[in-house]
């Protein structure tokens, strides 16, 4: 084959995936057409059986065209979940009343970094336009939202690999925002340089803590390699971009290194292949939630010291068939004998066993908070039968 007929089966490769983006806005268009349907007939957004049986279908005729079942399923899976949650994110503007086209967000860290992405993500969902605002700090980031120099604020609340942010709890204790949404963005680090190099080459590499932690097996392939910590991937990979050598290199994301003009080396590092990051939104004032929608309730409520009063409490969600999905505790400052638990249930607000619960743990507890309810990100994906 010569470079010829390779560039032409390039161009034609081009074409067809220009049509396939073209083709995926035109059924994201169709998906918000039907949330309008949803909100005049008050239907629930997922109709599981339906999803299952499209896929069913789509893999039988993706094994006509010679494609794996397997390839077809995942890949559906992705459009669904795009399906849903740009439907969802229409019912809960039209609840809302909200007509903001456009919104400021606090993040931590410059361009580029996880909670970057991530207010990327959940503002392109809402809004028309989002101005940025990057912090230094996870206070600063609620300061800007307390005192209205942002509307929304994003905060990484966990990691699958490396646990809670206990620094965000805290913060929580203290602070009079809602909890209005939250967003998952799954972390693949990467090993980011400036130019041609190879791993064996590198002598420091940058990054923040956290990836450290999440890629020490990769890490200790290399202990050759000095680790310099940075307040932020983001600030990692703006270090290597500026420096431009072949010795250094930054431990951080793919998306992030290519607003730096950095290449990938190595990818998905992390010692858990599911490496997830939750992130929370707070805002001044709380949302209503559609019941068309699985939503989320998060409380932060102290029992006391006597015994058994937390498995009192719990018992309370259990009564009324409230599944809690995260329990935290955290030590109440000032106090350092007793906790706060926070919890996330699956449950909105507005129901009525919500309701009868609160009131209930309101008479057994020394004090009870709600933090937020909003809607759930977390889109079970179905599979074929």
């Amino acid at each position: 084959m010569n470079d010829n007929t390779l560039l032409t089966l390039r161009d034609r490769i081009s074409a067809l995936d220009l049509n396939l983006l073209s083709l995926l806005a035109e059924r994201r268009t169709l998906a918000l057409d039907v949330a309008r349907s949803k909100i005049a007939s008050q239907r629930p957004i997922r109709d599981m059986a339906r999803e299952r049986e499209l896929l069913k279908r789509l893999v039988t005729e993706g094994q006509k065209r010679d494609l794996d079942g397997f390839y077809v399923t995942r890949l559906f899976q992705m459009i669904i979940e795009d399906s849903v949650l740009t439907q969802q994110a229409l019912l809960q503007l039209d609840l809302n009343h909200q007509e903001q086209r456009s919104a400021r967000v606090a993040f931590l860290g410059p361009k580029g970094s996880y909670s970057h992405l991530a207010a990327r993500q959940y503002g392109a969902r809402y809004f028309e336009q989002v101005v940025e605002c990057g912090c230094q700090k996870f206070a600063d980031i609620v300061q800007l939202v307390e005192t209205g120099q942002a509307e929304y604020g994003i905060l990484p609340i966990e990691n699958s690999s490396s646990g809670s942010i206990n620094d965000v709890y805290d913060l929580l204790q203290h602070t009079h925002l809602s909890l209005v949404g939250e967003i998952a963005i799954p972390i693949d680090h990467c090993v980011l340089v400036s130019g041609n190099t190879n791993l064996d080459q590198i002598e420091v590499i940058y990054s923040h803590p956290q990836p450290f932690q999440q890629c020490s097996q990769f890490l200790a392939r290399f202990p050759q390699w000095q680790f310099d910590y940075c307040e932020s991937t983001a600030a990692a990979m703006e270090k290597v971009a500026q420096l431009n050598r072949p010795t250094v290199a930054a431990l951080g994301s793919g998306q992030g290194g290519a607003l730096y003009g950095l290449q990938v080396l190595e990818s998905n590092l992390a010692n858990q292949q599911q490496n997830i990051t939750r992130f929370i939104v707070l805002a001044r004032k709380p949302i209503d939630v559609t019941e068309q929608v699985p939503a989320k309730t998060t409380l932060i409520m102290a029992t006391g010291q006597q015994s058994g009063a937390l498995v009192e409490a719990l018992l309370v969600l259990r009564t009324h068939g409230i599944v809690m999905t995260r329990l935290e505790s955290r030590p109440i400052h000032g106090n350092a004998h007793e906790e706060m638990f926070y919890i996330d249930v699956q449950a909105n607000l507005r129901s009525g066993k919500m309701q009868k619960a609160l009131r209930e743990l309101q008479a057994i507890t020394r004090s009870l908070k709600v933090l937020g309810c909003y809607p759930s990100e977390n889109v079970l994906p179905v599979d074929p039968e």
